[in-house]
């Protein structure tokens, strides 16, 4: 049967080539500034981000050695809403701009959504992010606030699961230590230490303001000549450092109880870090979750018709500088069972390949979800904006994942998702 050409690989990665399209300025300040202009959509999302997540904790400025406790960006993440003038949610308030903020292992980011009032609501983000305001007591008030949400995430059963298995996985690498901290860990900050990060990495050059909606760049750029960082400066003298990091995982595995109604399970493989920019190894890391248990496998259709996993049964990978992770979790009745399933999945297309029309019905999968992405005012300037802190554009990743054959998956199982790289966790109901 022949397929219509609406529908064929050509058509759909043209399609997916063209949805994905942005405007670009890089600014004397070495800012970057992308715009997804959308006609049609009343609304407009902004996020402004910078490459320091919480796997920075160790850098040199200007020549000399800063360390940070664990914790530190996702702190700095929360005071940068605060400043002299009051609160910059209060101000958003005002606007009817719906703001939030949020950090990860390598970035935080700074969001707002609005339907109207789109140059105030620029001002209040750029002049948020580049004016930031810490004092000894404005930030004891906060390691009380951040304490609270630390024992939030410890009561979270996915949450302690990626984290446990992040410690079996690394013996030096700070993906080890919880995104928030711990409560020992931010008592030790400083306004002193919160500047540094500032001056380092809330520069113009290691950041992006990504927008999409009812908006134009020269909009975009305006708010940022008018918030002082269009103009050429002089940038610091940066360089993060990371500890050596061994070959081999720290343990194999590692069990506990927590209050769940049936056990959670993560089988996690510790890969080779991806470089900056290498588009196509994050590609590979992405398809092959879905190659051995999404939603179109033999496995997945197995696992759950014989009711072993629930729907949210999942593969997936993280990557960031330094360390690389594909790990799949869920929860079971029978956990050893699922993981040794999936390990018996991997070691047969090791052994046999990927079936080619799995790995075409996958591709296209993966086709669609970048589409539905830039569908959306949110997920466009995040997902634009995401894309050029890896050192890419969303192109790069339709043409990466245009290129990629069959041949190149199967080529890639012979040096990824190894038994001996690997580590188990469960988490059993306590009695």
């Amino acid at each position: 049967m022949m397929e219509h050409a609406e529908h064929s690989p050509a058509a759909i990665r043209e399609k997916a080539a063209g949805a994905v399209n942005c405007q670009s300025v890089t600014l004397p300040s070495g800012l970057t500034v992308l715009c997804r202009t959308m006609p049609g959509y009343s609304s407009v999302h902004a996020m402004y981000a910078t490459n320091f997540g919480s796997v920075v904790r160790e850098f040199t400025l200007n020549g000399k050695r800063i360390q940070l406790p664990a914790g530190t960006a996702h702190f700095l993440e929360h005071k940068m809403f605060e400043s002299e003038q009051g609160d910059a949610f209060d101000l958003y308030a005002k606007t009817g701009a719906a703001a939030n903020a949020f950090t990860s292992y390598d970035r935080t980011c700074y969001i707002f959504t609005a339907t109207g009032m789109t140059d105030e609501n620029l001002d209040i983000l750029l002049n948020m992010v580049g004016h930031p305001w810490f004092t000894k007591e404005t930030i004891a008030k906060e390691q009380g606030i951040i304490g609270q949400e630390i024992k939030m995430y410890d009561d979270s059963p996915d949450w302690r699961l990626l984290t446990a298995l992040f410690r079996c996985l690394y013996k030096s690498h700070p993906i080890r230590d919880d995104i928030a901290g711990t409560t020992q860990s931010i008592a030790e900050l400083t306004p002193e230490l919160l500047y540094a990060c500032t001056d380092a990495f809330y520069r113009p050059g290691n950041m992006v303001l990504s927008v999409a909606g009812n908006i134009t760049l020269d909009q975009a750029v305006e708010a940022c000549r008018r918030n002082g960082v269009y103009d050429a400066v002089e940038p610091p003298q940066v360089e993060t450092i990371f500890p050596q990091e061994a070959d081999t995982v720290q343990h194999k595995e590692t069990t506990f109880t927590m209050p769940v109604n049936k056990p959670c399970f993560a089988l996690g493989y510790k890969e080779a870090a991806i470089n900056r920019g290498d588009t196509r190894m994050e590609v590979i890391a992405d398809l092959l979750p879905d190659l051995i248990c999404g939603g179109l496998t033999d496995l997945y259709r197995k696992l759950y018709d014989e009711s072993l996993v629930n729907p949210e049964f999942s593969g997936d990978y993280l990557s960031t500088e330094g360390a690389c992770v594909i790990a799949f979790t869920g929860e079971s009745e029978t956990p050893r069972e699922v993981a040794q399933m999936v390990r018996d999945e991997i070691a047969r297309l090791r052994q046999n390949g990927v079936d080619p029309e799995l790995f075409t019905l996958v591709k296209n999968q993966m086709y669609g979800e970048m589409l539905a992405d830039v569908e959306n005012v949110d997920d466009a300037a995040e997902e634009m904006g995401m894309a050029f802190l890896k050192g890419r554009t969303l192109a790069d990743e339709i043409e990466a994942l245009a290129a990629l054959t069959v041949d190149d998956v199967n080529k890639a199982l012979q040096t990824m998702l190894l038994e001996e790289n690997s580590a188990y966790i469960q988490i059993d109901p306590k009695e």
